[in-house]
């Protein structure tokens, strides 16, 4: 069975590092992008089975590309996790949780808890 690929979109690459090395670990194939437009360019040739998403970038919001990722055809699909430093935005995360199946973390996290959220999201979205 082939390792479950993941695309992981920040613009800190410092926290790129970070992700890389919990989830190689873990056995997934891990493909970073530093930013919104190349995290959507990424995404559209990688085709992943999961997605992390900051939202505080400086070229395109998180937000901005989590909209496109769910009106795309090609990538409504495919269950996104929002890494996000900011808890003031707990009613719109709560809404991604509840409508769609994805889910949130927010900063500092500690890497069982993002392998935590990371299986119980692809558990999800295959029963």
């Amino acid at each position: 069975m082939a390792p479950t690929r993941v695309v992981c979109i920040e613009d800190e690459l410092d926290m790129l590092e970070l992700m890389r090395l919990i989830l190689s670990r873990r056995g997934f194939e891990f493909v970073g992008a530093q930013g919104g437009r190349e995290g959507l360019q990424t995404i559209e040739r990688v085709q992943p089975d999961l997605i992390l998403l900051d939202l505080m970038m400086p070229d395109i919001d998180g937000w901005e590309v989590y909209r496109q990722l769910k009106d795309d055809p090609n990538t409504t699909d495919i269950p996104v996790v929002i890494v996000t430093a900011r808890a003031q935005q707990s009613n719109k995360l709560l809404e991604v949780r509840s409508n769609s199946g994805d889910d949130y973390i927010i900063k500092p996290f500690g890497p069982e808890q993002l392998l935590e959220i990371i299986e119980a999201v692809l558990t999800n979205r295959s029963s």
